[in-house]
């Protein structure tokens, strides 16, 4: 069987294409200079494993071998990662946002030599068909005009590069309360009153904007906010998105009411979306939020979790060719597995002869237990116990099918997002488990990926590679801030400091007050990227605001505070009127204005008011738990431990503004320094 130059990857994503007649090179220097060597432009296509019509496009045009044929004649073809390589992404997607109004994946762009731009699209069929050119025609095309009209080449691709080239235009605003009414405001209107999250169908999680409304909730005691978070996660909780015999978040919703999903399951939705249910448990303490929070996080421990400690990338949608077929079940079938238990089970998940998709049943709730207990004459005790034994026997029987493909690839920054959920949902469950994935995890990156005092991106068998990119760096310095709180050892701290700072040599941009996304070291590309928008994952500049902020309260070292300022300043008005774009922000801007408490818990072990305190929600707060005197001692050296003082039973010190309290006893004591 042929094999082209992707034999020498690692991503998976990359690798499903070893095999296609295309002569694919990966983004490296060989394939550049051949392109320049040749004076050949450049095909470059950009998608990850687990995109529906990336493998679509793969099956039309990369495995037809008279497509294959010209593209290798006329042209060096690159595949890329987008996962591996954000920042060639970036890019790009701007490029396309540029030149057709929308971006996606995959998405494919045609370059000329040395790296510019001149024509560019997404998704393209074999053939002319749904209103787009087809991609076989697109390359005559486009080689055709590469010969014969290179001054037009050239000069779509100078307006491209002066469009990427465009100066920022960012808003220097005074930070003041007004803001997050303005974006609250701005937020709310945006949302699906009915279902639950905003705007229509394809619909998205959006964990930051959720964890914003909660926090404008607790600032301005307005409790419609949180009534929208609470439902939109409740709704989403009991629809298709939700795998609900199996745990874990499906990518999106094709439709409003989150039944259909993509089902895809990213490791990033599921440590983003676990930490919204970890808030709704503390606002309500309702153990439904708690449910879907264990759920979720025991999924990533069975199913996305390497034997070295880190975390998977990616679950493909599709399995034997279609999407969903791991996933959906036919009442049939479950009646044979279930027996007797089978109509409770069905009338609770809403499985019917027909079906709700494609002839098939997507598993969601729409009834109560009291509703269905009280339909059979049993107790609601007797409806959890039948559902749950009738949850493993299914899901014993899925893990059977042929599963959808793995992403294995393991990347410091979805696994830092993972690090997050992991220690704050032990925070709530006191579930060692949690909190030994997350220890685990950072160990592995330390030892794995943490090279030369510099961060990698990415591993896959043994090979850790590619430079560490701002989210990498802010994610994982975070993460570690979120461990040290709960255990606090200095290496992490240290670690997490050491981070920061070389974020602030080696990426920040000081004339425009944000960081860019690429090192000062890294591979030069057309420009030096820069994100600011917190979509499907939060945008290094946000993520390193708020982590700046944290490392000022815990050593005092103002330049940290400066940054946050700054970022802030920068972008906070942008974020006001567009908050869709900007949740992790405004959740910063929030804290900042605040002014957070700073707590200390004292004497940890077994204590009630210990408790108390972690499962109540206080998002303005950086609580760190010290359980022997040991660990203080470790730490009177720094700022935030200055003046406590170990003692024989539980003590609390809340600090803010720079004053301190006495040490505090109950949780009285506590909510009035508060």
């Amino acid at each position: 069987m042929v094999e082209n130059h992707l034999i020498h990857e690692t991503s998976p994503y990359l690798l499903q294409h070893v095999h296609n007649p295309v002569d694919w090179y990966g983004w490296n220097n060989t394939a550049l200079k051949k392109a320049k060597d040749e004076n050949k432009p450049i095909f470059l296509s950009i998608g990850y494993s687990a995109c529906h019509w990336c493998h679509v496009m793969a099956h039309e045009s990369f495995e037809n071998e008279e497509v294959a044929k010209f593209m290798n004649e006329n042209f060096v073809n690159i595949k890329v990662d987008r996962e591996e390589r954000p920042d060639i992404d970036d890019i790009y997607q701007k490029v396309c946002q540029i030149a057709t109004g929308q971006g996606g994946w995959p998405l494919s762009i045609f370059l000329t030599p040395d790296q510019k731009p001149f024509y560019i699209g997404t998704y393209f069929p074999v053939l002319d068909s749904y209103g787009r050119p087809g991609f076989g025609s697109i390359c005559r095309q486009l080689s055709q005009s590469w010969k014969e009209k290179p001054k037009d080449i050239e000069k779509s691709a100078e307006n491209f590069l002066n469009a990427l080239h465009k100066p920022e235009t960012n808003l220097h605003s005074k930070l003041e309360r007004v803001l997050l009414d303005e974006a609250a405001m701005n937020l709310y209107q945006l949302g699906d009153s009915f279902f639950g999250g905003f705007g229509s169908a394809p619909k998205f999680p959006n964990a930051a904007n959720i964890s914003f409304l909660f926090r404008y909730a607790k600032l301005s005691g307005l409790s419609k906010f949180n009534e929208f978070a609470l439902k939109t996660l409740k709704k989403m909780a009991k629809g298709g998105i939700f795998d609900q015999i199996g745990g874990g978040f499906h990518r999106y919703s094709t439709d409003t009411q989150w039944l259909v999903p993509h089902f895809e399951k990213m490791l990033y939705d599921n440590a983003l979306i676990p930490v919204n249910y970890v808030e709704a448990y503390q606002i309500t303490k309702d153990p439904f939020y708690l449910d879907v929070l264990q759920k979720t996080l025991d999924f990533v421990l069975r199913e996305m979790t390497s034997s070295e400690g880190g975390f998977y990338s990616a679950y493909d949608a599709d399995s034997e060719g279609i999407e969903g077929k791991f996933y959906v079940w036919t009442k049939h079938e479950i009646k044979e597995i279930l027996g007797s238990d089978a109509d409770i089970f069905c009338l609770y998940y809403d499985v019917t002869d027909g079906g709700n998709w494609e002839g098939n049943n997507i598993l969601c709730n729409n009834l109560n237990i009291s509703t269905v207990a009280f339909n059979f004459g049993i107790s609601e005790d007797k409806v959890k116990e039948i559902l749950n034994t009738c949850s493993e026997k299914l899901l014993k029987i899925r893990s059977a099918r042929v599963s959808p493909g793995l992403d294995d690839k393991i990347l410091v920054s979805w696994n830092s997002l993972m690090i997050t959920a992991f220690a704050k949902g032990y925070r709530v469950t006191n579930d060692s488990r949690y909190l030994n994935a997350a220890k685990t995890c950072i160990d592995f990156i330390e030892t794995t990926l943490f090279k030369d005092e510099k961060l990698l991106r990415t591993y896959k068998n043994g090979t850790a590679k590619i430079d560490g990119f701002l989210e990498d760096y802010s994610y994982f310095a975070n993460a570690l801030l979120d461990v040290f709180e709960i255990e606090p050892n200095p290496k992490y701290l240290n670690l997490s400091l050491k981070l920061g700072n070389y974020l602030i040599n080696h990426f920040w941009d000081s004339k425009n007050n944000s960081f860019f996304m690429t090192s000062d070291n890294h591979e030069k590309l057309i420009i030096r990227p820069k994100s600011n928008y917190d979509l499907s994952l939060p945008s290094g500049n946000s993520v390193s605001s708020f982590l700046m902020l944290r490392l000022y309260h815990l050593s005092q070292e103002q330049h940290f505070l400066e940054i946050t300022r700054k970022i802030l300043e920068s972008q906070a008005q942008t974020a006001a009127e567009n908050p869709f774009g900007y949740g992790y922000l405004l959740n910063t801007l929030c804290i900042y204005l605040e002014k957070p408490s700073e707590i200390t818990i004292i004497n940890t072990e077994n204590s009630e008011l210990c408790k108390s305190i972690l499962n109540d929600y206080l998002p303005n707060s950086f609580i760190v738990t010290i359980n022997n005197s040991n660990q203080l001692s470790h730490l009177s050296e720094i700022s935030f431990f200055t003046g406590k003082s170990f003692e024989d039973k539980t003590s609390v010190f809340v600090c803010k503004n720079l004053t301190c309290s006495l040490p505090l006893y109950s949780i009285n004591d506590v909510n009035s320094h508060l």
